[in-house]
Formats: C-alpha cells, structure tokens, sequence
C-alpha cells in the first residue's frame, strides 16, 4: 500500500524534480525551469523567454507579386511540336520573345512609378525553357542592379499531359475533359489540375515563409519597394490565384489563361495584405 507524503513534503520533491528534468547536462537551468511554480511567487521575465524578444523588425512584405505567363512558344501555334518535342524543351518563337522583351518594359514601368529609386525584382520560375527564355527576355528591362535574384522553382512547371503527346489521342483527352471537369480530369501518364492545385500548395507556403523571413531582401536590408515576379504557364497562374485567394472549384472552371506575355498584378493593400 502506498504511503502518504506530507503535502509540504510533496510539494519540495515536485519542486526539485522540475529543476532536475530542466537542467542540462552541464547542470545549469534550461529555459523550461523558468516558469512560476505554485506559491513560489516569482513571476516569470521576458529574458527568461528569449523566442518572444523582437531581436528586429519584420521585414516588408513585397510591394507587388507579378505573376507572367510565358511568350508564345512553338507548341502554341503548333500542336505537333509536342509529338516530337518534350515538353520542358519547347521554345519561345520570335514572337515569343517580343511578348518577353514587352512585359519586361511594362514590369518595369510599373515598378517605377512614383519615381522609387530603390525599386528591385526578385524572380521565382518554371524550369521549362520557354519560362527561362520569358525570364531573359524580361531581364533585359532591368538594370543588374535592380534585380536581386533569380531561384528556379520545379512546382511553377506546367501541367503534365504525359510525355510525348499523339496529337489525335490529345484532342480526345480534352474532349472528355470538358465533359468530365477541367479541375479533376487526370491526363493519361499525366496531371490533374488537382494534382497541380497540391504542389502549388507547396509552393505557396514556399513563398510565404520567403515573405515572412524576407529572404528577397537584400542582405542587410529593409527595401519596401521589392517586387516578386513569377514567370510560369497558363494553368499554373490559375491554380496559383485558386490557392493563394481560396477560390472554388466552380470558379477555377470559369477561368481562362493570360495571354502569352501576360501579366496580373496583386500589389500590397491596406495592412500589409
């Protein structure tokens, strides 16, 4: 049969039972001991939790996010390039690179309105070559120093249709696509836009913790007027809005591609939002 403890008794060995579980092997108090023990009447200080000391002031969220869908490429005005052609491979036609070269000049005039001498651009895109070759063709509006830096992001790639596409089997797929639903139609060999709506999802929470860490930012410091630019493909873009602002299904269906070269803008609002 247990024994009864003298309830002072009990109270001493909880006491040092606590300190003992929160020391470290070195035997000092690790920041667990450092809370308010019953009747102890010491009230715990903000150096005793050192992760709500504010070391330094958050760092802006971005002026604006670009979201730019690709020049034309060789598979928009010629749907048997994809038969022969993998698709990450695809290029830009000299059309292509005209819409690029474009939406650079008006990326940049938008940046620089209001006369902002510390405007930059900070630049996430699909690994396809015909997004790089949009990428280069918008870098050539900006001076070097303008842009802070480039990371190539393999959840901004396109819908996967399968791999080399047979060109009457694909007008087939689409037909009962529209029939069956463009948000859950999984391609043969390929990807639904669910599919691609959970790897944005990744990516969305990416770009948020590179927002709330400020990893755009240019080291040492505090720039207001950063703008993210995010060059991708037409369904990408909108499973991209779908996510970020929690649309339906129902009004992804009601949605269509950008134009090639196309540009949305969602700029900072009231709060930061």
């Amino acid at each position: 049969m247990a024994e009864s403890i003298d309830p002072l008794m009990a109270s001493a060995v909880v006491t040092a039972s606590s300190v003992r579980c929160c020391e470290d092997t070195l035997g000092r108090l690790s920041r667990r001991s450092a809370t308010t023990t019953a009747g102890s009447g010491v009230l715990p200080t903000l150096a005793q939790f050192p992760e709500n000391i504010l070391l330094s002031p958050a760092p802006p969220r971005p002026r604006r996010i670009f979201l730019v869908r690709h020049g034309q490429s060789e598979g928009n005005v010629d749907e048997g390039v994809y038969t022969r052609v993998p698709d990450p491979q695809i290029r830009l036609t000299a059309k292509g690179w005209d819409d690029a070269i474009a939406c650079g000049r008006r990326i940049r005039e938008i940046v620089s309105c209001g006369g902002a001498e510390d405007c930059k651009v900070y630049f996430y895109v699909s690994p396809y070559r015909r997004t790089l070759e949009t990428l280069r063709g918008i870098g050539r509006a900006f001076d070097r120093s303008r842009i802070i830096g480039v990371r190539e992001e393999p959840r901004l790639r396109e819908q996967d249709f399968g791999n080399f596409q047979d060109r009457e089997k694909m007008h087939v797929e689409k037909e009962v696509r529209r029939r069956y639903g463009r948000f859950f139609y999984r391609f043969p060999n390929g990807e639904s836009a669910a599919d691609v709506y959970d790897r944005i999802t990744g990516f969305r929470e990416t770009l948020t913790a590179d927002i709330d860490i400020g990893r755009y930012q240019p080291p040492g410091q505090q720039n207001p007027n950063v703008n993210l630019v995010l060059v991708s493909h037409g369904l990408t873009l909108r499973i991209f809005l779908m996510r970020w602002y929690k649309w339906t299904v129902e009004q992804f269906e009601g949605l269509n591609n950008f134009d090639n070269g196309g540009i949305l803008v969602m700029q900072t609002g009231y709060g930061g939002r």
